[in-house]
């Protein structure tokens, strides 16, 4: 069951995503939040302190907490869905499904995905729009007898909605990987974008309950619109690097 703090934070989150609160518009203030939700300001505080450090809210010093404009942000220490976060960030989500075939598994897919070479994936090959700004490149293959109902209707909203719920997955996470790069041309038309603008890369493999792999994507993100935003802990000792070295 979820904490009290965290039961708070998305009761927030839905205030974010019903737009009653415009992107720029000055936000609830502590002692608004606790007595709104019938919770002590220490726990106001703290809710209020997450969604400013995961980049939906904005603390101006001596003005108080504003909703963040312009900007979308990346979470990531979580799986969170891009309409969800375009909604809760002010702008209307859409996308163009560019592909959607069944195809062989590649060698180098496969092996992310530890399918036998040939086994049959889903394809797809889309653009995420907010505001109908292309913001995401995406190209993404998908164990296809983990999603046999899936169709490219399916595949023009959220895939973690679609897996939850049509599907009947369940998601444990991801491991991701992120760097800079230049858009190639086919990439740069795609966004609208000029080629070799600065982007962000992540490359990442989905998995099931149970640690079964699901997805392997390798999506693109404007880095003038996408914020990439985390939270640390405190200091520890160096830890050695895991995988490939690039």
């Amino acid at each position: 069951m979820a904490s009290i703090h965290e039961q708070l934070i998305e009761k927030l989150r839905k205030l974010l995503r019903g737009r009653q609160f415009a992107p720029g518009a000055k936000f609830l203030t502590e002692r608004e939040v606790a007595e709104r939700f019938e919770t002590s300001r220490p726990t106001a505080n703290k809710a209020l302190s997450s969604l400013v450090s995961t980049g939906l809210l904005e603390f101006r010093q001596g003005s108080g907490t504003f909703v963040r404009e312009s900007v979308l942000d990346y979470d990531l220490q979580h799986l969170v869905s891009f309409t969800e976060k375009a909604k809760a960030a002010g702008k209307t989500p859409a996308t163009q499904v560019l592909t959607f075939q069944k195809m062989p598994a590649p060698a180098a897919v496969a092996q992310s995905l530890k399918v036998p070479l040939g086994e049959p994936l889903l394809y797809l090959e889309r653009v995420r729009l907010a505001d109908g700004q292309p913001v995401i490149y995406e190209r993404r293959h998908v164990v296809a007898r983990f999603c046999t109902g899936m169709t490219k209707t399916d595949a023009k909203g959220s895939l973690y909605a679609c897996w939850t719920t049509k599907c009947r997955l369940t998601i444990s996470g991801a491991d991701e990987s992120i760097r800079a790069v230049n858009a190639s041309k086919p990439q740069a038309t795609a966004l609208g974008i000029a080629p070799n603008t600065a982007c962000l890369l992540v490359i990442a493999t989905g998995f099931l309950e149970g640690g079964t792999p699901l997805w392997y994507e390798e999506t693109l993100y404007r880095s003038d619109v996408y914020e990439f935003r985390n939270q640390l802990g405190g200091v520890s000792g160096p830890k050695p690097a895991q995988g490939r070295i690039r």
